[in-house]
């Protein structure tokens, strides 16, 4: 159950408090780059962005994206499962300030929302895509087990993108 820590984290639900760190990083130039542009401009869009898409997934799912931040406080990025309408099944995402990069954060709280996945939601086959070329994301996710699956073109963004699978430890 949320929130999750790890030895130097907490992960927790987002809220409408969270607007400002989604607006920074949301138009970080790798955020554009890898993920892509949502046209947030304002503390104002950023709190629809929250309402529409964190918020509303928590509603309907009981799960999406959510904050991760040091444990006195300090928040680092995103984290999370999604249930996207153009995959078969769950995905993970992630997205860090670039002044947070480096640092292992991305793997740390990958483990435990997968993890969290695994146990609590009882997902069995968890997906990833990432933009063609973005190598932190295609590193973190041959780190954490995920394999290649195919590349596809997916509804919204512009070139095609890579799919990753991780499937659960057999038994």
């Amino acid at each position: 159950m949320l929130p999750l820590q790890t030895d130097r984290l907490v992960i927790r639900e987002l809220t409408l408090a969270d607007a400002p760190l989604v607006l920074e990083l949301i138009n970080e130039p790798d955020f554009h780059r890898y993920i892509g542009d949502k046209g947030v401009r304002d503390i104002a869009g950023a709190g629809k962005y929250l309402r529409d898409g964190p918020l509303a997934m928590y509603a309907r799912l009981g799960f999406g994206l959510w904050l991760v931040a040091l444990k006195d406080g300090t928040p680092v990025g995103i984290n999370g499962l999604l249930q996207r309408d153009f995959l078969p099944g769950p995905d993970i995402g992630f997205a860090f300030l670039n002044r947070h990069n480096g640092k292992g954060y991305g793997y740390e709280s990958s483990v435990a929302v997968l993890q969290h996945g695994r146990a609590h939601l009882k997902m069995t086959s968890i997906l990833a895509i990432t933009a063609l070329e973005n190598p932190a994301s295609i590193g973190l996710l041959g780190k954490l087990g995920f394999r290649f699956e195919k590349l596809a073109q997916l509804p919204g963004y512009a070139g095609p993108s890579r799919v990753f699978v991780q499937d659960a430890p057999s038994t």
